[in-house]
């Protein structure tokens, strides 16, 4: 992931930034619960291609 793409994404849903999970694939938000996937390098922000965070992976992020 482009570090540089990482600093100007955000969050379709809260529009707060975002936390890349590498061994996940994943961009993740605290704000919204959301996980974004990343597929083949390309992050898919689409709500619908989303999936809840635990309260585990929350409290876990930055």
């Amino acid at each position: 992931m482009d570090p540089r793409l990482l600093e100007i994404l955000v969050c379709p849903v809260s529009k707060a930034p975002l936390v890349y999970q590498r061994d996940k694939q994943e961009l993740q938000c605290k704000a919204s619960r959301l996980a974004y996937p990343v597929r083949d390098g390309i992050p898919v922000m689409l709500e619908e291609e989303a999936r809840t965070l635990s309260d585990e992976e929350c409290e876990a992020l930055k």
